[in-house]
């Protein structure tokens, strides 16, 4: 799991210009994910690298795409 998968999923799923996508974007203010997006992009990500369902407690601290890709590697990790 790297950056690029993730900004791919991100891209394909929020429809959003792939430049935009940067470690530093924020996925509500500079993507413009709203909490329709939010889940669907999490469903995606759960299917791509075969996660349980992405608690919402644990989505609500992630601002970030590097927060996400965190998350995600510390998921895979485990």
């Amino acid at each position: 799991m790297d950056f690029e998968k993730v900004k791919e999923i991100i891209v394909e799923t929020l429809s959003c210009d792939a430049d935009k996508v940067t470690p530093e974007a924020r996925l509500a203010e500079d993507l413009e994910a709203d909490s329709l997006a939010a889940v669907e992009l999490s469903m995606a990500l759960e299917e791509e690298f075969g996660l349980e369902e992405m608690e919402d407690e644990d989505l609500s601290g992630i601002a970030t795409v590097a927060d996400l890709v965190r998350y995600l590697k510390s998921k895979l990790d485990d």
